[in-house]
């Protein structure tokens, strides 16, 4: 296959064209090969408080790009993944403990992420906690949200414990080694440990409100989940050396998308830290990242040594203008965007639902977008969940989602609010309260002072709170269980047990 750079540089310069046109904030696309940057464009502001244009060597905040970083780290030193986490970490709970260091990883440990159980106290993401902190409450999680290696659910938690692990058998700090990582190459990434340490030329996040733009927050700390700053053109060189195996990236990209698998044998798409998917015939590879005010996205083609990587200070998808970029340069078809039954579906039973659009799908609160599989069905481009849908009659579909079969039915506009679901709930290991109204209403602990949240019935004794705090919303399954409690589930965390109160 002949590469068409002219044509890929023509599909980076309009997005980025697009960006300076807006006068807003803005971001960078970098097109590179094995040999290093071979093309460049940046559009809009890095900062629109003070007119700073945003470049290729502007920093950003890579998020969630910064885990497959960490577990080129760990291979390096030669951490076993194969030994579960209380190898190490001697005061987490026996149901954390006994997880494989690798199945935290990989996203099949069922790890109930830190934040989304912070989220569901009531405890903002714009709070303030430390490293420390954060690891108290993992040490306080009564259990796993599924069982270990049946589903691959997103958790932020393995990849907080992973830099733990390694800063532990290193005995140096995980930004120390990030630096001379990159140092090694010649570039330039660092690990600051919380928003409010100064990364010099760093770009603002924002997001907008329908009206406005406003700055992006975020005050847990960074992590080794997605704390790494750098720029697109670092970004770009890393990846790169990736592709060639150069310096002290010889052989880890091989090493990083070998196979995972589920107990029961199938492949998972997500490896370590990065996600294997396909352009057409073409295997690519690559990871998206979200912090407040920042998105972006890197994919590579391995075959053909060749990627693209796009990152925004802007609260806008990049999965797809970073696909388009690389199917212009392949000279690859984009997929065919989905035309899905819209609306609000759930299983018969537990905390499992979907909400569709006709080009995305919204699993438990974890967003993908939707394309046609070329059988009859949808499935998703995997920034982060792997689904896979067919319809079955009107109004039921059926699938594979996270490696895990699911029927999921549309809901009835007219569902009644479940009666058994009144009343006010404790949470004895946490304090958490929620108190579920006749009227369709729930007091929600959200922030700490509490919200009231207008609740969307779901059959069989559920209902989902909706909750907003700036750009992100937050959609917890309230359900009454066979036990005869009430449990709190999202995607990302399902532990918290209610008991009736008075």
């Amino acid at each position: 296959m002949a590469l068409d750079w002219t044509r890929g540089a023509a599909r980076a310069q309009e997005i980025a064209a697009n960006w300076q046109k807006a006068a807003g904030p803005g971001g960078a696309v970098v097109l590179f090969d094995r040999d290093g940057v071979r093309e460049a464009f940046a559009g809009g502001f890095a900062s629109i408080d003070y007119g700073v244009p945003f470049t290729p060597q502007t920093p950003n905040r890579l998020a969630s790009i910064s885990k497959h970083v960490l577990a080129v780290a760990l291979l390096k030193a030669g951490v076993p993944l194969d030994a579960p986490l209380g190898h190490w970490l001697k005061d987490l709970p026996a149901p954390l403990a006994e997880v494989a260091f690798g199945r935290a990883l990989d996203m099949t440990g069922a790890l109930p992420d830190m934040m989304e159980v912070f989220w569901q106290q009531g405890v903002p993401y714009t709070a303030t906690l430390s490293a420390d902190e954060v690891f108290a409450l993992a040490c306080r999680f009564p259990s796993l949200s599924a069982e270990p290696g049946t589903e691959m659910a997103y958790s932020n938690t393995g990849w907080r414990l992973g830099q733990r692990i390694l800063e532990q058998v290193t005995g140096k700090p995980y930004s120390q080694t990030v630096a001379d990582l990159s140092g090694e190459l010649g570039l330039s990434f660092r690990l600051p440990y919380d928003a409010s340490e100064i990364v010099p030329g760093l770009a603002t996040g924002y997001w907008n409100d329908g009206a406005a733009w406003r700055r992006g927050h975020y005050g847990f700390h960074f992590s080794a989940s997605g704390g790494i700053a750098g720029s697109a053109a670092d970004l770009a060189g890393w990846a790169s050396a990736l592709l060639a195996g150069r310096g002290p990236l010889a052989g880890m990209l091989e090493r990083l998308t070998a196979p995972r698998h589920f107990k029961d044998g199938s492949e998972s798409v997500y490896r370590l830290g990065l996600v294997c998917s396909r352009l057409g015939e073409t295997a690519i590879v690559g990871h998206g990242g979200s912090l407040t005010g920042y998105r972006n996205h890197f994919w590579m083609s391995p075959t053909h040594g060749v990627g693209v990587v796009v990152l925004t200070n802007r609260e806008e998808e990049a999965l797809w203008p970073a696909l388009s970029v690389l199917a212009a340069l392949l000279g690859q078809a984009l997929p065919t965007i989905a035309d899905a039954p819209a609306g609000l579906f759930a299983s018969d039973e537990g905390p499992f639902w979907a909400e569709l659009t006709a080009d995305s799908i919204s699993f438990m609160g974890g967003y993908e977008r939707l394309v046609i599989d070329g059988d009859g069905g949808l499935r998703s481009l995997p920034a982060y969940l792997d689904i896979r849908l067919k319809r079955d009659g009107e109004d039921r579909l059926t699938g594979m989602i996270g490696g895990v079969q699911r029927s999921l039915r549309r809901v009835p506009a007219d569902t009644p609010l479940d009666q058994r679901l009144i009343g006010r709930w404790h949470e004895p290991r946490f304090g958490t309260e929620i108190e579920i109204r006749a009227d369709g209403t729930a007091l929600m602990p959200w922030p700490s002072g509490g919200t009231v949240s207008q609740l969307t019935p779901l059959p069989n004794g559920r209902a989902l709170a909706d909750l907003l705090h700036g750009p992100w919303r937050a959609r917890p399954c309230l359900w009454f269980d066979a036990e005869g409690g009430l449990r709190v589930a999202g995607h990302r965390a399902r532990i918290l047990q209610l008991k009736r109160a008075g």
